[in-house]
């Protein structure tokens, strides 16, 4: 009886191993995969405008 306790304390190993490999292979997948489709020919998103708070540069529409 004392002989099962190695092979399962392997085999639940193992299994944590194979557990903790998918999660990496999950995470580099989330990591290096594409996040948004981006049109053919579209410029990539950058910053319209900048007003820092008490600069005064801002206006109002109304």
């Amino acid at each position: 009886m004392t002989g099962d306790t190695g092979s399962s304390a392997a085999r639940e190993l193992l299994l944590v191993v194979a557990v903790a490999a998918a999660g990496v292979l999950l995470a580099l997948a989330a990591v290096f995969a594409p996040w948004h489709a981006v049109p053919d020919g579209a410029a990539p998103a950058g910053l319209v405008e900048l007003h820092l708070p008490g600069s005064g540069s801002a206006t109002t529409e109304g």
